[in-house]
């Protein structure tokens, strides 16, 4: 009786996982539909520094940020959800110095 033989593998094909999104676990893209427009801000350079290196410390935690307009999304929404709070928002408080 004959043994059927395994198809070699081709391991040029393209047909494949890409390698980058297998060892990086994937990416993960704007929400479809969600409208972005590019928007210019003047930032005091030490914070923009400390930005720079929360976005590459949670990078290397492993925190699945897909780019530093992300991180900015979110904390920016953070902040906005926080002042609507009203009297009890922290981030309120903090901007009228107490």
């Amino acid at each position: 009786m004959a043994k059927t033989k395994k198809p070699i593998p081709d391991f040029f094909d393209d047909a494949g996982p890409d390698p980058v999104t297998a060892a990086t676990g994937g990416h993960r893209g704007a929400k479809t539909g969600a409208a972005k427009k590019k928007a210019g801000f003047y930032l005091a350079t030490e914070l923009l520094d400390r930005f720079d290196r929360t976005f590459y410390q949670l990078k290397l935690e492993g925190a699945r940020i897909d780019n530093k307009s992300a991180l900015l999304e979110a904390a920016l929404a953070f902040a906005l959800e926080d002042m609507e709070k009203g009297e009890k928002s922290a981030f309120r408080k903090r901007l009228a110095g107490s």
